[in-house]
């Protein structure tokens, strides 16, 4: 997954070999800053998808830079990743209630830092995408009225014998028989532990491997032809 980091460490040794492990193995464009100060004015320049930073800073430590971005409505949703060589519960605490999004003691495993952020950014972009409703949001709607109100007289369709078959795979049909139930895309991802976005990524193959254009034609088609229970 790629995506725009903006990385605050006073310490050159961390700050460097973290960018480059970012950079090369995570596929993230990455910018630094060496204190907090460096790093908001930055951010008047540059809005990065998310911020990793370390929390024992001079002047400025990450806890007063972090309050700072949430109290600017551009950056109240930002994502935030805390470093810190401070591993005590109560520290911990005090990040999450500040409004980091997740906390990592240092010496910490680079991986797990890429893993973090793949998954902060993933989520962030799948709130995007429910919230802007793709500027589709009411056909949608109306499909899902139209499918329950389908669901309601499903006795009155009649279904093609015998039932034909389409390969599809185990996490299409799961997505398609949640369809089926009249289920919106969030709560679909939120039943098989996914993002939206790639809810949205099955339908559209269902809709390919149907022959079909919207999730009402989907269901009644699977239904007509046995595609679902």
């Amino acid at each position: 997954m790629s995506g725009q980091l903006l990385l605050v460490d006073d310490e050159p040794g961390i700050r460097e070999s973290v960018k480059e492990y970012l950079q090369e193995v995570g596929g993230f464009t990455v910018k630094v800053a060496s204190n907090a100060d460096d790093a908001w004015l930055m951010l008047q320049q540059y809005t990065p998808d998310l911020v990793i930073s370390d929390v024992m800073m001079p002047k400025v430590d990450g806890y007063q830079f972090l309050k700072k971005l949430r109290d600017d409505p551009r950056f109240k949703t930002l994502p935030v990743v805390f470093l810190t060589a401070r591993g005590m519960t109560s520290d911990r605490i005090l990040g999450y209630q500040a409004g980091c999004d997740a906390y990592l003691s240092k010496p910490f495993d680079t991986d797990e830092l890429i893993a973090i952020v793949e998954n902060l950014l993933e989520r962030r972009a799948a709130n995007a995408t429910e919230t802007s409703g793709s500027n589709d949001l009411k056909p949608l709607v109306d499909q899902i009225a139209a499918i329950r109100a389908m669901l309601e007289q499903r006795g009155g369709i009649v279904q093609t014998p015998p039932p034909i078959r389409i390969d599809f795979t185990p996490r299409e049909q799961s997505v398609l028989d949640l369809v089926a139930k009249g289920l919106m895309n969030k709560e679909i991802a939120r039943r098989l532990e996914t993002s939206v976005r790639n809810v949205e990524k099955y339908v559209s193959r269902l809709f390919s491997k149907t022959g079909t254009n919207s999730r009402t034609e989907l269901v009644r088609y699977a239904l007509e032809h046995g595609l679902t229970q």
